[in-house]
């Protein structure tokens, strides 16, 4: 397929649909809240960031998807296959959280009696996550101090992708391989987050639909001396101007057509999230297989609103052919993780 590239100038036209549809790899569009005309319960803002390493991660969010905001925060070890995660909410913010219209500026957070989470910038290409959530675990507190170098020359993946419905788009940066330095530290223990680490950010801004389901993927990895990254993903939207997939190697980016997840079923016909998945392509250009470790899942059902989230992690092995060309990158047990969500919000 012929891909889409973004130009400069505002995201939204004067009626609140997109300008234009497609793909850029900076945000050259400029995301203006005071443009969109959907009502302030349909926009979904947020900053997630995943940081890890073979061994440790942790994954914080901030958001305000309008009739609440939001922080959650998660710590990973893979080598006992556990997580301990927590969320706290505030309802009906509409936006009151002031989260930045840009990610290269701006600082977010959210505070209450329980939890201090910050995310800041520090110079044009650090950002410096920190958190402190009391009694995280029982009485455990959990602290954060991570800072994330930009690579990559500057590129990330940004989308604008639209709906059929008008006024409904989804404004998306993905930033890879964000190299760690710092720590989190759950009562005594201490997680190293300065070695062989590092970050991934998913920046959205939006109007989404009511229901929906979305398949996202992303890797970070050195190896052979290799920077290799990606961001795989589909299931929502017109994607006919770009799809958000794209690899990169060694600061060169790499868009990619289409991808399927191919999630393996159990007996009953349901979706088995712990076996091995396949990716694939039309074109077979990329051949991966992803072996789970951790199934971060979680389902929180209030009726109108519910949140279906499968998020695996593991590791990928397989190849992914270059564009227009016989070479191929190999990938050997690079850690990563997929991911499946359906929401009704």
């Amino acid at each position: 397929m012929e891909q889409h590239l973004l130009k400069e100038g505002p995201l939204l036209n004067e009626e609140g649909n997109l300008d234009e549809a497609g793909y850029a790899l900076s945000l050259v569009k400029e995301y203006d809240r005071k443009m969109i005309k959907a009502g302030k319960s349909r926009i979904k803002e947020w900053d997630y960031y995943y940081v890890g390493n073979k061994e440790r991660g942790i994954a914080m969010t901030i958001a305000d998807n309008g009739l609440y905001a939001m922080a959650s925060a998660t710590l990973f070890d893979f080598r006992t296959k556990t997580y301990v995660e927590k969320m706290t909410l505030k309802p009906f913010t509409f936006g009151k959280t002031n989260l930045p219209s840009s990610s290269k500026e701006g600082d977010v957070s959210f505070s209450n009696k329980e939890v201090e989470m910050k995310f800041i910038h520090e110079g044009e290409t650090v950002r410096r996550l920190l958190l402190v959530w009391k009694n995280f675990t029982g009485e455990k507190e959990l602290r954060a101090d991570i800072k994330l170098n930009e690579t990559l020359n500057g590129k990330s993946l940004v989308i604008a992708t639209p709906w059929p419905k008008k006024k409904h788009f989804y404004y998306n940066q993905k930033i890879n391989l964000l190299i760690s330095t710092g720590y989190a530290k759950l009562d005594d223990d201490f997680v190293d987050l300065s070695h062989d680490t590092y970050g991934t950010l998913d920046w959205g801004r939006g109007v989404w639909t009511y229901k929906n389901t979305w398949y996202w993927s992303s890797m970070n990895t050195i190896q052979d001396g290799k920077e290799i990254a990606w961001n795989l993903g589909y299931g929502f939207g017109d994607t006919r101007a770009a799809t958000e997939n794209i690899l990169f190697v060694d600061g060169n980016a790499y868009k990619l057509d289409d991808v399927r997840f191919d999630i393996p079923l159990d007996a009953k016909g349901h979706d088995d999230f712990m076996k091995k998945w396949i990716f694939r392509s039309e074109k077979r250009d990329i051949k991966l297989e992803f072996t789970p470790i951790i199934n971060r899942h979680s389902d929180s059902n209030l009726l109108l609103i519910r949140s279906n989230q499968n998020q695996v992690f593991g590791v990928f092995n397989g190849t992914i052919r270059l564009p227009d060309s016989e070479k191929q990158i190999a990938i050997i047990d690079a850690p990563g993780f997929a991911e499946k969500v359906y929401n009704r919000w």
